[in-house]
């Protein structure tokens, strides 16, 4: 390792005195050079926008700010990438030009690339996976993702971190490298999922139409109709409970809009069962208590009702005995 830095401090020697020589003869070669590649840099970025901005495809509930924000990251790497390409190879043009020995150069620069490889392997991890959750658009800014066990919003993704806030206000950096499974529950669309218990003698058929009723005007709300894509109604007989019957409720809404709307339907089914007598169980339960009969129990010991009849006696034969 010490011998390939001296042999790159010994090559950066003499780059420095042929570029020192060579430019002041040839100062009209460098300008093209590098006027060709500022223009070459410059046209690779127009391309590489309008490009990634008409053929990404767009999510049909996402917000144009979160759009904008995820073609932005990309054409800043692409054209990051394709600026790195073209500057090395003007570097490389000029170093030919100079008289430099481009082999050994590559050579040096291929064992020092080998080293900081091995060390930064994780990091390289890290962005080729943050690249491919940017390419393949699997979330993005403003979708309320699961990963490893934390939930929240994601505020931001780079091409090595993806950071959450959850619910409780706390910011979790997840390296993508990290990531294996990432549940998204505002793709696109939500889910409602609701299960509503009801008594055992209420009649189901009843219970339907009610709940397809408020599931109905709540999606006719002014206030809610904007959020609610499919209204809430009965889906089937889900379950029965020790005290209730269990229906299930399904509906659709907006992204992230799930958890709003049905805790508005929970609000609102609970006036309208009140309204038509349709009761919601709560688990209870009966206790049977034995009597005491003083009768000896099966171990062969006086029940309490035995026990309590034979102490006033003791009592009363100490008394009498005292006197």
């Amino acid at each position: 390792m010490p011998d390939v830095l001296r042999d790159l401090s010994d090559l950066a020697a003499d780059i420095w005195n042929a570029v020192a020589s060579w430019s002041i003869n040839h100062w009209d070669e460098v300008a093209i050079v590098v006027a060709a590649a500022f223009a070459a840099s410059w046209l690779s970025k127009r391309f590489i926008e309008r490009l990634i901005r008409r053929f990404i495809r767009h999510r049909t509930f996402a917000s144009e700010d979160a759009e904008r924000k995820r073609e932005d990251t990309l054409i800043r790497i692409f054209h990051g990438t394709a600026a790195a390409v073209i500057w090395l190879t003007a570097l490389i043009t000029l170093l030919g030009s100079f008289g430099v020995e481009i082999g050994a150069l590559l050579a040096a620069a291929g064992v020092l690339g080998v080293a900081v490889g091995f060390g930064a392997q994780y990091v390289v991890r890290d962005i080729l996976s943050g690249f491919f959750v940017l390419l393949e658009n699997q979330f993005g800014v403003g979708d309320i993702i699961c990963v490893d066990g934390k939930c929240g919003l994601v505020e931001d993704i780079s091409l090595r971190l993806t950071t959450l806030r959850d619910l409780d206000g706390t910011t979790h950096f997840i390296p993508n490298g990290e990531i294996k499974i990432a549940s998204s529950l505002s793709k696109d669309f939500s889910r409602v999922d609701l299960n509503v218990g009801v008594a055992y003698d209420s009649d189901l058929d009843h219970v339907i139409k009610v709940i397809n009723r408020v599931g109905k005007r709540l999606s006719a709300a002014a206030e809610w109709k904007h959020d609610i894509l499919k209204p809430p109604q009965f889906l089937r007989v889900d379950a029965f409970g020790d005290s209730a019957i269990i229906m299930k409720v399904l509906g659709e809404t907006k992204a992230a809009r799930q958890w709003d709307v049905t805790g508005e339907l929970r609000r609102r089914l609970k006036i309208e069962f009140d309204k038509e007598g349709i009761e919601i169980p709560f688990p209870q339960q009966t206790l049977h208590g034995a009597v005491a009969t003083g009768v000896a129990t099966g171990s062969g010991r006086p029940t309490a009702k035995k026990r309590s009849a034979r102490k006033p006696a003791k009592r009363k034969t100490r008394t009498a005995n005292r006197r």
